[in-house]
Parts: C-alpha cells; structure tokens; sequence
C-alpha cells in the first residue's frame, strides 16, 4: 500500500506527503526528522491508500496545486473549523 497524507502544522498550514510506510513517515515528522515540518508540532489529520505507487504520488501532485489545496480545504473544512483554522 502507499499512501497520500496531509499533517496539519502548528502554524495552521497543511503539508502533503506520500509514502509506503504511513507510521514510520508520521513519526518522523513528530521527532523533527524532516527539515519543511521541523518545530512545527505536525499533526495527521487525513490519509487515503493506493495499490499503486504512481497514484499516491499523483495525488500527492494535485493536492499541492490551487485547486487541490481548494479541494482538500472543503474535504476537510470541519475538522479544521473545530480546531480554528480555516
């Protein structure tokens, strides 16, 4: 399985990933291991599982783009309208 995750940082940003390894990855980010989410308290708001590498990193690609920022922002507008950050 591979996987596209978005971690909601301390700053109200939200960072978008993919990788075979979700737990590991995750920890990472949490133990300041990668350089762009480093003292930024990342938190695991969402993830979606793709059979095929190529898909995750796809996803991944959009998700990053306006419209999928746009997108992603409403797929998730109530979690963030409980924590404050819209």
């Amino acid at each position: 399985m591979y996987y596209t995750y978005i971690l909601l940082l301390k700053n109200g940003d939200l960072y978008k990933g993919s990788t075979a390894d979700l737990a590991k990855r995750v920890n990472q980010h949490k133990q300041d291991r990668v350089a762009s989410t480093k003292n930024k308290m990342p938190m695991l708001v969402h993830y979606e599982c793709y059979l095929e590498k190529s898909d995750a990193e796809r996803r991944e690609k959009f998700l990053k783009t306006t419209e999928g920022k746009r997108l992603l922002r409403q797929q998730i507008r109530d979690f963030l309208n409980k924590v404050s950050i819209v």
